[in-house]
């Protein structure tokens, strides 16, 4: 199976940890300890939460001010509408931020939610059938 481990700097990791798990994410004791957290989102996508200490001691490179300025963009496709608002209205209840309005394309529903740390994620519900009606008359 392939998976994908995201690494990202956090100023608080006990507030990261509640934000994330209010999203839905769980902890995944096998990779936490003092230094880094690991939250799972399905089996093949794993957050790992790390002190920026700790994040630019494994990377070498220096931490972009995510508040600031957009580095990265990570979409969570989810199964319905509503979970999307559910998802985004629990991240807003627990520090988050949604920096843009919703967008609906007909086939697709889309929210932002930034993190405390400033890190961006689109949450999207994706209809297929609708998707493909568009992309056939296209």
């Amino acid at each position: 199976m392939k998976q994908i481990f995201l690494n990202l700097p956090v100023e608080d990791l006990e507030r990261s940890v509640n934000f994330y798990t209010q999203l839905g994410f769980t902890v995944n004791p096998l990779f936490t300890d003092d230094d880094q957290k690991c939250m799972v989102w399905s089996e093949s996508i794993y957050l790992m939460l790390k002190p920026p200490e700790v994040f630019k001691k494994h990377s070498g490179e220096n931490i972009p001010d995510t508040k600031n300025f957009e580095a990265t963009i990570f979409t969570l496709p989810v199964e319905s509408p509503e979970k999307v608002n559910e998802i985004i209205e629990s991240g807003l209840k627990t520090g988050g931020t949604e920096p843009v309005p919703m967008k609906d394309h007909g086939f697709m529903q889309l929210r932002k939610l930034a993190d405390p740390d400033g890190h961006t994620w689109d949450i999207i519900y994706l209809d297929m059938d609708k998707f493909r009606e568009v992309k056939e008359k296209s």
